[in-house]
């Protein structure tokens, strides 16, 4: 069996002092890299937001819901992976949501390579999924990792959650389509 990582969206306006921050993010690039360093996985990928212009998605009073502050602009440092994410083995980086609202890294590409066809490509058949937010892309990347057909679990230690409602509804519709839950997400609020 080979089996990749997907480290979801670990990004500088995802961390403390970002412009849409998840209380945890940083700590959760830091625990991330040091898994990598000694982890199993014959691969590694990342996923990124890489905005241009997603229209709706942002908005100057945001629900929360479907519309956000505006966060991972291409051309702005919020964009960039948070420093304390190793990605010396990051093999490929799936940029998703230049022109719309993109939750999933499996809606992402790399170099024109959509993830199920990358990882299908080097003969991967498990992933783990790891990153930010456990209640938005962690959750869109998992569900569809099992979508696609891979045998999925989502390191909940390497994870960081918006809220403790969301992150609890989201954990219940992962283990409902049957992605594995290992650990425990950071949470802010809990």
């Amino acid at each position: 069996m080979t089996r990749a990582l997907i480290v979801v969206d670990v990004q500088n306006d995802f961390c403390e002092g970002g412009s849409l921050p998840v209380a945890g993010g940083a700590a959760v690039a830091a625990s991330i890299s040091a898994a990598i360093a000694g982890g199993p996985w014959d691969h590694v990928v990342a996923t990124q937001d890489h905005h241009v212009d997603p229209g709706a998605h942002f908005a100057a009073s945001p629900d929360y819901v479907d519309t956000w502050p505006s966060h991972c602009v291409v051309g702005t440092g919020g964009i960039e992976f948070h420093p304390s994410l190793d990605t010396s083995r990051v093999e490929a980086v799936f940029e998703k949501g230049a022109f719309a609202a993109a939750y999933s890294g499996f809606e992402g590409a790399s170099d024109g390579v959509g993830l199920a066809d990358w990882l299908r490509a080097r003969n991967v058949t498990s992933v783990d999924v790891v990153g930010i937010a456990t209640d938005h892309c962690v959750r869109a990347t998992a569900l569809d990792a099992v979508r696609e057909g891979f045998v999925t679990t989502v390191l909940l230690d390497l994870t960081a959650g918006v809220a403790p409602a969301t992150t609890e509804k989201a954990l219940v519709t992962l283990r409902e389509a049957g992605v594995n839950l290992v650990g425990e997400p950071i949470v802010a609020g809990s």
